[in-house]
């Protein structure tokens, strides 16, 4: 997308009314899924309001999350739509900030002084570059503690992000990539003659060696030499497809 259109979403999203959630008050106890239910993101297994069952993701989120839950983290989202889950994750970890990627901050609706959003497209290397020089200078983030990956789900889109984004992860952190089988379900998503992800983690899983158009070789070896878990998870729906990868500590 070019800059005039992200410029131009940037600007609705600053003038447009927001819900304060720094207002709303949860028992300390919630669970992740009565968060996702409340905030109505589809990583919900049920969106009551809209009577549909979401993803179904909240169980896998709890198993991994809840070992950080009061810890002081920066937690950085690729793809944020509305910011439903942005405040689910906000209330989760009420120590903790949330920095969200979108390229259309105009669905934006929810504002904390613990949510950060950002207009930028995520596939543009000299955005992406601006914007951590940005977050280091201005918050002295120079990683990430979780990084998650809900933006477009197109394969290429999938690499870039893992290309420039898996160095800034932390020591122990944890990489999360949402509905990543999605190139494999939808044509139109497999944009390029590459591997999907679920090739990819196969390969690392097998020691096997590779070469990516978009994920270059220094990442190729991280991601083979760096991770201590990779783990693979089914929602409710025959597309729903959760990947969590844990950094060495």
């Amino acid at each position: 997308m070019n800059f005039l259109s992200i410029f131009k979403r940037n600007l609705i999203f600053k003038i447009k009314k927001k819900i304060d959630i720094d207002k709303h008050i949860f028992d300390s106890n919630m669970t992740i899924e009565e968060l996702f239910s409340f905030y109505e993101t589809d990583k919900a297994k049920f969106i009551k309001n809209q009577n549909v069952p979401g993803h179904g993701y909240s169980d896998f989120y709890e198993k991994h999350f809840y070992k950080f839950k009061n810890k002081s983290l920066n937690i950085l989202e690729i793809g944020s739509y509305s910011g439903a889950s942005a405040a689910a994750f906000s209330k989760y970890f009420p120590n903790s900030n949330v920095y969200c990627l979108d390229v259309n901050l105009s669905k934006f609706i929810y504002k904390s002084k613990q949510i950060f959003p950002h207009g930028l497209d995520v596939t543009n290397s000299k955005m992406l570059k601006k914007f951590q020089n940005k977050i280091d200078f201005e918050k002295k983030i120079i990683s990430w503690d979780i990084i998650i990956d809900d933006g477009s789900h197109i394969l290429s889109h999938q690499h870039k992000s893992i290309n420039y984004f898996f160095k800034y992860l932390k020591l122990g952190g944890l990489y999360v990539i949402e509905d990543y089988k999605f190139p494999e379900y939808f044509m139109h998503l497999k944009d390029i003659d590459d591997f999907t992800l679920s090739k990819i983690v196969q390969k690392i899983k097998d020691k096997q060696s590779f070469k990516l158009k978009f994920i270059n070789d220094e990442t190729i070896n991280s991601l083979r030499r760096n991770i201590q878990n990779i783990f693979e998870y089914k929602g409710n729906k025959k597309i729903s497809d959760i990947l969590f990868i844990e950094k060495l500590d």
